[in-house]
């Protein structure tokens, strides 16, 4: 008799320390699942946590990527705040990167950040210059003269510099990749995959890794 109680009970603790160990979170370790940043880079919003998405409009990753991250902001909605920035590793990225930037000032990103995307991706086009760019601008209805203005306003390049700034900073090596309170990134080779990449990127947000 004693023994089937016996049994009975570390049967059900075993149960529970099954069922126990299925409500603990997943930990991912540094430096297989994310890094720290080359220098600790400073963030916009101190309320809150802060996820900077590094991204280059020719990346196919980064197209593809796209409706996960729409689905991602939905879900965590104004408890983070989420920040798409261009990476800019050299000369380059500059002519998209203020592209993006001009956008935004000109209050047209909503309308022109997917079709850049599909211009280059599905459209085959090389947006790799200034001309390129504002050319297919002006095709898509938007005024040409106003978006080169502001593309090379003072206000623009100023931006493109720091998003070179905070691209070296964080020492990502390549795009997508998701900067938490500019000192941890991941990506989806690092996190193993795309599902995994956003439970990376919540679990240092849960974590309010400072």
């Amino acid at each position: 008799m004693m023994n089937i109680i016996i049994k009975t009970a570390l049967l059900s603790l075993f149960v529970l320390s099954a069922s126990a160990a299925k409500a603990i979170p997943l930990a991912y370790v540094q430096g297989q699942h994310y890094q720290a940043t080359q220098s600790l880079v400073p963030v916009n919003e101190e309320t809150k946590p802060e996820v900077v998405e590094l991204f280059m409009y020719t990346c196919p990753h980064c197209y593809h990527l796209e409706p996960e991250v729409e689905d991602w902001k939905r879900a965590v909605g104004d408890s983070v705040n989420f920040v798409q920035m261009p990476a800019v590793f050299g000369p380059k990225q500059k002519p998209l990167a203020s592209a993006f930037y001009a956008a935004k000032a000109m209050g047209v990103h909503e309308k022109l950040h997917p079709l850049l995307f599909d211009a280059i991706h599905e459209e085959g086009m090389r947006l790799d210059s200034n001309k390129a760019i504002l050319d297919y601008v002006a095709s898509q209805g938007i005024d040409r003269a106003s978006f080169e203005k502001m593309m090379t306003s003072f206000t623009v390049k100023t931006k493109v510099k720091k998003a070179a700034v905070y691209t070296s900073m964080s020492g990502v090596g390549g795009v997508p990749s998701f900067v938490v309170n500019g000192r941890y990134f991941s990506s989806g080779p690092m996190a193993g995959s795309i599902e995994d990449l956003f439970n990376v990127v919540d679990f240092l947000v849960d974590q309010n890794a400072r």
